[in-house]
């Protein structure tokens, strides 16, 4: 078990702005690196107003991606910004049989002044690299990451929305591009980037969502692929997630495969619960359970309130017994996509919970507040986790 009242804030990158703003040079260099292919079709003005009035999250697409191939012996070769489209793959693509690919997801941000922000991307280059290492695909360097995320967005930069809690979602990936049938890594892997504008989470307030327990499935298991950003993952969660839904639940929690136990995380969320004592508790990342990056600011940022912040195996019978006797106040989730999720109810086989008043929890709330106010510039960025890129 961990314990701790503060949690390392990200460390300085290259990439980083002055007190002003101004892009650093470095920053530049990235950029420059990627030759831009403009569309000979771009979305037409009012066209793209229209999109970008009430985005559906990953439904619409900007006119460009960013690409980077790779092949065994020459590295990482044609950095470019190309017309976003399909993808043209050989029946014997190695990644549709063997699923060998990764990927991860972030946002840009709009601010008040016009420029555009995204949050922490050193964090998520240094996870694309811990998942492309389990996968056995190449490592990509922070640099190549962070270049085509800024080459990207600028080229797109009309793209980006200005609405409230709304954003640009950018999905890097990376897969085994190779054809072949064989069970061995891919001598041959494309890397791209696509965006596509997205609205508000919570289109009318944000609201407590119901977890369903699946005692009969896991996401992972020990010495799997849990803690690697990839595909298969996600794969493993939709039946349970259909099982869920069939319960009258929103979202599904899993539980550790080895002791059918303790709570690991829902099918794309981490988990957080909130003691009467006010300490904020988590499962301790044991190797099956992704390392957010979201996770990673909110434990920093309830340190910064003085909390006690506990990393540790939570047993979902104490979480149970919690709920019934108040010493479990609040519970939560939290990813790139929600940010923060309140919890209102905790359902399984054999209890039916709800959390507090069925209502968002008070240190819930502050927390989501405090996080998307730095995100969208309306609070200080004290731990230097943003980064300009237009």
């Amino acid at each position: 078990m961990t314990t701790s009242s503060t949690t390392p804030a990200t460390s300085s990158s290259t990439t980083s702005t002055d007190a002003s703003g101004i892009l650093p040079a470095e920053l530049e260099d990235l950029v420059t690196l990627f030759d831009v292919r403009a569309t000979d079709s771009p979305t037409p003005d009012a066209e793209r107003a229209a999109a970008l009035e009430s985005p559906r999250f990953g439904t619409v697409f900007t006119d460009h991606m960013a690409r980077v191939s790779w092949r065994q012996g020459d590295g990482w070769l044609d950095r470019r910004i190309e017309k976003y489209g399909p993808l043209q793959l050989d029946p014997a693509t190695a990644v549709l049989h063997y699923a060998q690919e990764i990927f991860e997801g972030m946002k840009a941000y709009r601010h008040a002044d016009g420029s555009v922000w995204t949050f922490r991307p050193d964090a998520n280059a240094a996870r694309f690299a811990r998942s492309a290492h389990r996968l056995a695909l190449p490592a990509l360097s922070v640099d190549d990451f962070v270049g085509s995320i800024a080459a990207l967005v600028r080229t797109d930069v009309d793209w980006v929305p200005s609405g409230e809690d709304s954003s640009l979602y950018l999905r890097p990936f990376m897969f085994a591009s190779e054809s072949f049938l064989g069970v061995r890594p891919a001598a041959e892997v494309e890397y791209l980037v696509i965006a596509s504008p997205v609205g508000p989470y919570f289109a009318g307030g944000v609201k407590p969502v119901s977890i369903w327990v699946a005692e009969d499935y896991h996401r992972s298991g020990p010495g799997g692929t849990g803690d690697a950003k990839c595909g298969g993952n996600y794969a493993a969660s939709l039946l349970p997630q259909t099982l869920a839904q069939e319960q009258g639940c929103d979202q599904v929690c899993f539980l550790d495969a080895t002791t059918n136990t303790y709570l690991e995380e829902l099918g794309g969320m981490n988990v957080f619960v909130v003691m009467a004592d006010g300490s904020v508790h988590t499962p301790e990342l044991t190797g099956s359970i992704l390392e957010g990056v979201t996770r990673s600011s909110i434990l920093q940022l309830v340190a910064d309130r003085g909390h006690a912040v506990v990393e540790r195996r939570i047993p979902l019978a104490e979480v149970v017994s919690g709920l019934a006797d108040g010493t479990v106040r609040e519970i939560f989730a939290c990813g790139t996509a929600a940010v923060i999720t309140p919890v209102g109810r905790l359902a399984g086989t054999t209890f039916d919970s709800t959390v507090g008043d069925g209502e968002p929890g008070e240190l819930t709330m502050a927390i989501r507040g405090e996080l998307t106010d730095i995100q969208y510039g309306r609070a200080a960025d004290r731990h230097g986790w943003m980064r300009r890129l237009a």
